[in-house]
């Protein structure tokens, strides 16, 4: 009789920025699907969501994945439901109104390696820095890349498991990498962003290393890049219209609902999106072809397609919830058609 190890995942109450929660149920002969994984319950007083007088909580299945780093394994990832089947006011999923297919994201999710000792990124030697910013982006050697092992592996596991991981670079602050992965859906581009964010803490973990996702946390005086989540996004419509009319629409509806989106873009973005560091200011919105100082950058690859392609929103902060960007992504942009 074959026993396998289900890892339930979950997003728990942790304010302002949720934070990744699993536990380990053992079922056997189980089949792989998603269909046959069973609903469960947590205690919800101990993650921010429940009292401790009504604090059981349900976990739903929404995805699955095998889990390479463990033997007869598999990685669910879960919805939080309240005992009456309904979403979780925590549910950050249940914002997606509606799947549509139709619509298609690439998140380029950015990151710090922290040094839980020093509480510094890795490569910043204890009480200073590292020479300025410059070398390290896409950088090779012991003085410009710091943590590759971590990196390496994680899209090792990534990849094994199934998730539609399409790169990953060093970035231009020291420690600091990045990946990226490509869904269509906005279920299951949050599906599988959430899930390569869990394999990297947990891959981390093992070397005893503390994955940062806050979006500046060298501070925002420093001269030091922060993290983003930039989204790529399109629809049938953007990749086949070859209309810049249809592009610029589409970008002066977002530049109407400037703060919808900031509000659910991530927790502490306004010291990121100051205007400095391939960034627009929080507060401003702009847009334009290859332009990395804008809200909104319209790839040169978009334009010498005919005008067709995808968009990149460059706010999302490297914690925001990819489930809520989606959700208002597809929003504002069905508002423009």
């Amino acid at each position: 009789m074959m026993k396998s190890k289900l890892e339930y995942i979950w997003l728990d109450g942790s304010v302002p920025t949720q934070q990744l929660r699993a536990k380990t149920r053992i079922e056997e002969n189980f089949s792989g699907k998603l269909e046959d994984c069973p609903v469960w319950s947590f205690d919800g007083s101990s993650t921010n969501q429940a009292t401790g007088g009504a604090s059981d909580l349900l976990l739903k299945p929404v995805f699955i994945c095998p889990d390479p780093d463990r033997k007869n394994a598999y990685l669910v990832m879960t919805e939080v439901l309240n005992p009456d089947g309904t979403p979780h006011e925590t549910n950050g999923r249940a914002h997606i109104e509606e799947e549509d297919e139709d619509f298609w994201f690439g998140f380029e999710q950015e990151y710090f390696l922290y040094d839980p000792q020093t509480r510094l990124p890795l490569g910043f030697p204890a009480g200073g820095f590292p020479g300025p910013q410059g070398p390290y982006y896409c950088g090779v050697g012991g003085s410009k890349a710091f943590g590759r092992q971590i990196v390496e592996e994680h899209l090792d596991l990534c990849l094994e498991a199934g998730l539609n991981v399409e790169g990953i670079n060093a970035e231009v602050a020291a420690g600091q990498w990045e990946f990226q992965i490509f869904a269509k859906g906005a279920h299951n581009a949050g599906d599988q962003i959430w899930m390569g964010r869990f394999l990297l803490e947990r891959t981390a973990e093992k070397y005893g290393v503390d994955v940062e996702w806050h979006p500046k946390p060298l501070g925002k005086e420093l001269d030091w890049n922060g993290s983003g989540m930039h989204a790529n996004f399109s629809n049938g419509l953007m990749r086949t219209c070859g209309d810049k009319a249809v592009f610029e629409s589409i970008c002066e509806e977002f530049g109407k609902h400037i703060m919808e989106h900031i509000e659910v873009y991530g927790a502490f973005n306004d010291q990121r999106l100051t205007g400095l560091h391939e960034t627009q200011s929080i507060d401003q919105f702009s847009y334009g072809v290859s332009d990395r100082g804008a809200s909104i950058r319209i790839p040169v690859g978009t334009v010498e397609d005919g005008w067709k392609g995808r968009l990149e929103d460059r706010r999302p902060a490297s914690n925001g919830d990819p489930y809520k960007i989606a959700a208002r992504i597809i929003k504002t942009v069905k508002s423009a058609s």
